[in-house]
């Protein structure tokens, strides 16, 4: 199983209606690095669910319910989704601040590929977020 983070802004789609929906299409990803890791993702695969631009934290874990096909909202065909699904609201919120003072999580893609919308997280780097998250 593999992990990722995945970045919504949240006025255009958050945890909350993640929570309220049961599962949605991951679509509109138009970076070609970011299609090659949305077409890696395999079922069960949990992926850290972001809001960015406001709140700059991730708030939950989600998980890839269906692999990747073409997105429908492509007008060239070029471009995959994949069906994401809710598991479980983070215990609190880590923030990017808390991520960027964290030395263990110096080397995350997140960090140097900041603006694709995935990007893969470590074993490692995922048991640290989720220590935070913990308290």
């Amino acid at each position: 199983m593999a992990r990722w983070l995945v970045k919504s802004e949240p006025f255009k789609y958050s945890w909350d209606m993640l929570v309220r929906d049961g599962q949605t299409m991951w679509d509109g990803v138009r970076n070609n690095q970011a299609a090659i890791y949305l077409r890696s993702m395999k079922i069960g695969d949990e992926l850290f669910f972001y809001h960015s631009n406001e709140g700059l934290c991730v708030v939950g874990i989600a998980e890839v319910v269906g692999e990747h096909f073409i997105d429908p909202s492509d007008p060239k065909a070029r471009f995959p989704a994949v069906m994401v699904g809710p598991k479980r609201l983070l215990p609190r919120p880590v923030t990017l601040a808390a991520m960027k003072a964290e030395p263990r999580l110096a080397g995350m893609a997140m960090f140097r590929q900041f603006r694709l919308s995935v990007v893969p997280i470590t074993d490692a780097e995922w048991d640290v977020v989720m220590e935070m998250a913990e308290g």
